[in-house]
């Protein structure tokens, strides 16, 4: 049975500099075309959640991406995806001080990993689940 996938827009803090990273970013946002980014500028926890704020809708559903979110496999992943029905799933990546504590209390947080990454490749490996992810919901046979 299939599942629809959800329209999402990734906020993330700076701008991606490695070719590798950018190379592989390109690859699934044309495999994504439901998936917008929008990059913001490094400017420290509390701006960078004031800009994010202003850049949300009323019908946006806001997580937070921290090595300290709720975790989740692949399947799992993809079937709380498909929960969301209406308005847009809204991804935020904060720079390389985190994202502040007042966010964090507000919104839900997912943890790609218990490790630490860069935000760049954290931007990278997200993208990749989302695709996973899409797969998933639609029968397809990337995830095996």
């Amino acid at each position: 049975m299939r599942q629809s996938f959800p329209k999402v827009k990734i906020i993330a803090v700076g701008k991606i500099k490695k070719g590798w990273l950018k190379a592989g970013i390109e690859i699934y946002q044309k495999r994504l075309p439901e998936v917008d980014i929008v990059e913001i500028k490094d400017a420290g926890k509390v701006q960078e959640a004031q800009k994010l704020q202003s850049l949300l809708k009323p019908r946006d559903r806001l997580i937070l991406l921290t090595e300290d979110g709720q975790t989740f496999s692949s399947v799992q992943f993809a079937r709380w995806l498909g929960q969301t029905a209406s308005g847009k799933l809204v991804c935020f990546i904060g720079g390389p001080d985190g994202i502040s504590t007042e966010l964090k209390q507000a919104h839900p947080t997912v943890s790609l990993s218990a490790m630490t990454f860069p935000h760049e490749v954290a931007r990278l490996l997200l993208l990749e689940q989302l695709y996973r992810a899409k797969t998933i919901l639609q029968g397809g046979s990337y995830h095996k």
